[in-house]
């Protein structure tokens, strides 16, 4: 995870809570080091302020979704509250956030958010690698666990957003719920071309459950 503030002492707070989740946490104290070091590693999130001297949170979100590298990185601002009025909030979606935390934030709250993205993170990264085996080689079986795995992330994409909709209005959870959406979507989309390739002639066939009686919209 990296995360992002130019206050050394809510770096410190946010490491000690977050250290519990035996997760790498990278420290950056500007929007320009942010930049830097996701250039240079991958991340599962990115918890920014919003408030920085300089490149100031909402422009730094704004560039890492402008980026095709880090662009499906969640970004969960934080913040304090009045800076999470109407209009702060709304600028906070639009520079593609998925959340906020409010300071003073509650530890487990914080951790349970962060846990959600990482296990997603973890699923996609495990699908990415089927997908990338389905292309290059001998795979039996493999078609199976790939929908498997698929279909652990469709349930993490349905309890996040479940999550965003129980903590804020029905219009930001939905512009949440949309990007999440897009990418189980393209997920999907992944297996069934795998399926596809395997139904060519002379490819053995893939098992009906595979198929789209498994798909759930979300």
């Amino acid at each position: 995870m990296l995360l992002v503030d130019n206050q050394r002492d809510d770096l410190l707070a946010l490491e000690a809570v977050l250290s519990t989740l035996n997760q790498t946490l990278v420290r950056a104290s500007s929007g320009d080091e942010a930049l830097e070091a996701l250039n240079n590693d991958g991340f599962a999130l990115v918890l920014l302020a919003t408030q920085m001297p300089g490149m100031d949170g909402y422009e730094t979100a704004a560039r890492i979704k402008r980026n095709s590298r880090t662009r499906e990185i969640p970004i969960i601002f934080v913040s304090a509250p009045y800076e999470m009025d109407p209009h702060g909030t709304f600028r906070g979606y639009a520079a593609g956030a998925v959340d906020h935390v409010p300071r003073p934030y509650d530890p487990w709250v914080l951790r349970a958010k962060a846990t959600v993205f990482i296990d997603l993170h973890q699923t996609n990264v495990q699908l990415r690698k089927q997908a990338e085996l389905l292309r290059t080689g001998d795979t039996t079986g493999l078609l199976a666990q790939l929908s498997s795995l698929l279909s652990d992330a469709e349930t993490q994409a349905r309890d996040l957003t479940a999550q965003l909709q129980a903590q804020a209005s029905s219009t930001k959870a939905k512009a949440a719920a949309a990007r999440l959406e897009h990418a189980v979507r393209d997920l999907r989309q992944m297996l069934e071309h795998a399926l596809e390739l395997r139904e060519e002639p002379g490819a053995p066939p893939a098992p009906a459950s595979l198929h789209s009686p498994r798909r759930r919209d979300l």
